[in-house]
């Protein structure tokens, strides 16, 4: 299996890449009744209901919840101050909000250990590059503090997470990207979860309560592998930093790289804007 070491590399040069790939124009982050106004026209669709997330996969949306379909992720994450990325359906719940993007990178085998201090080390040498970018585009920096929550496997639900700590160079409160991959017969849905620290537990408890009503679609999951079936050239660890991406820079899928680069690894904000008590007004949802 390719070192780790190798993989971080291709990771790293794979967000580079990808994040020339959006020409979209992002509304001004100081203007919070311009935000809150375009984040209201977009098309949420409120709970309770069962939507598609991507094509792979449903979730049951909570009572008090709203998802953006994929068409819309893009300019959700540009208006919360985050660099644009297709293919990403916007999960908001109360006080905190999740991005789900799925990568067809094959089937992971899943019995690879997992080195949380190596990993770490890795992530923090690719946050330079993610920097840079957002120096270029006018958004503040973040970086890695640590993690939140070390990395895990648990083989009976095929979900790996983990929770890094970040803050931005602006300041303020310490901010949590709390990550899931959820392992299917063809790939990996991508998860991420952004909150604040203070209350970090308490929503990846609801976050789990929510994905007890996501599915993949029929013939799609994790048990349903057949012989024969594309098998990802990376195990777990290099999942954490972003693998599929990585895999397509090391096989010169130009194309799937594109689709790759949205459930790579990458540091998400939340926003001065749209974090807190404040999400909710930005969610616009109306009373009856």
């Amino acid at each position: 299996m390719t070192s780790l070491k190798t993989w971080r590399e291709l990771a790293v040069a794979a967000l580079v890449a990808g994040s020339f790939c959006s020409a979209a124009v992002a509304a001004d982050p100081g203007n919070k009744e311009q935000v809150r106004s375009e984040m209201q026209q977009l098309p949420w669709q409120h709970g309770p209901a069962d939507a598609a997330v991507g094509q792979k996969a449903s979730l049951h949306v909570p009572e008090r919840g709203g998802l953006l379909p994929e068409s819309s992720g893009s300019r959700f994450l540009e208006l919360t101050g985050n660099l644009p990325e297709t293919g990403n359906t916007v999960l908001v719940n109360g006080n905190w909000w999740a991005t789900f993007a799925f990568n067809e990178s094959g089937y992971i085998k899943d019995d690879e250990k997992l080195d949380a201090a190596e990993l770490l080390e890795s992530m923090r040498k690719g946050q330079d590059e993610q920097n840079a970018e957002r120096r270029k585009r006018g958004m503040d920096e973040l970086f890695i503090d640590g993690w939140a929550v070390a990395p895990h496997y648990d083989p009976a639900t095929k979900y790996l997470e983990w929770g890094t700590k970040l803050h931005s160079s602006r300041g303020g409160p310490a901010v949590v990207n709390y990550s899931m991959r959820l392992l299917s017969r063809r790939g990996y849905e991508t998860v991420v979860l952004v909150t604040d620290a203070g209350t970090l537990d308490h929503d990846v408890q609801e976050l789990r309560g929510i994905l007890k009503g996501f599915s993949f679609n029929a013939g799609e999951g994790y048990a349903e592998f057949r012989p024969g079936d594309h098998v990802a050239e990376f195990g777990l660890g290099a999942l954490v930093l972003g693998g599929a991406a990585a895999a397509a820079v090391k096989a010169g899928w130009f194309k799937g790289l594109l689709a790759a680069l949205a459930a790579g690894w990458k540091l998400v904000a939340a926003s001065v804007v749209a974090g807190g008590a404040g999400l909710k007004r930005l969610f616009g949802r109306k009373s009856a």
